[in-house]
C-alpha cells in the first residue's frame, strides 16, 4: 500500500514522502497514530502543491539573499572602540556589534550567526568579514576599527 507520511517515521521515511508499506503496518500502526494517509488522488495533489510551495519559497529566499549580497558586497563599515595602552581594545568587536552596525548603516537585518570572522577583532585596523546569507550566497565586507 502506498502512503504519504505526515511525520518522520524511523525506518520508514521522512515527513512528506510517498512510501510503499505493507497493508497491516499501515492499518495497524501508521493510520491509528496519525503518522500517514493513504495515497489517493487528493493527498497526492496536496503533496505536489506542498512541494511546489516549498520550492517557490526557497527561490524567493535565495533571490532576497542575492539582492542583499549585491547591495553590501565590498562595502566598508566603520566602527569605533575604546582602547587601552598599546592600541589594544578593551574587549573585542563581536559579530553582534557588526550586525547592529549593518542594520544602522544599510538598513538590512543580518543575523549575527551568519557573520564569519577570520579572527577576533582585538586591535585597530581593517578586517575582512564574510556574511553567509544563504546556502551558496555570501558577501564580503570590510570592518575598519578606529579609536572613538
Amino acid at each position: 500500500m502506498k502512503v504519504v507520511l505526515l511525520a518522520d517515521v524511523r525506518g520508514t521515511g521522512k515527513k512528506g514522502e510517498l512510501v510503499k508499506v505493507s497493508d497491516g503496518y499501515a492499518r495497524n500502526f501508521l493510520f491509528p497514530r496519525g503518522l500517514a494517509k493513504e495515497a489517493d488522488a487528493q493527498v497526492m495533489n496536496e503533496l505536489r502543491n506542498a512541494e511546489e510551495s516549498k520550492k517557490y519559497h526557497i527561490a524567493q529566499e535565495k533571490a532576497q539573499a542575492s539582492k542583499i549580497a549585491g547591495s553590501i558586497n565590498g562595502k566598508t563599515l566603520k566602527l569605533t572602540a575604546k582602547s587601552g595602552q598599546g592600541g589594544k581594545l578593551f574587549g573585542s568587536i563581536t559579530s553582534k556589534e557588526i550586525s547592529e552596525e549593518i542594520k544602522h548603516s544599510f538598513n538590512i537585518d543580518v543575523d549575527k550567526r551568519k557573520i564569519m570572522l577570520k579572527s577576533e577583532i582585538k586591535a585597530f585596523g581593517t578586517y575582512e568579514c564574510e556574511l553567509k546569507l544563504y546556502n551558496g550566497v555570501s558577501a564580503k565586507i570590510y570592518i575598519t576599527v578606529s579609536e572613538g
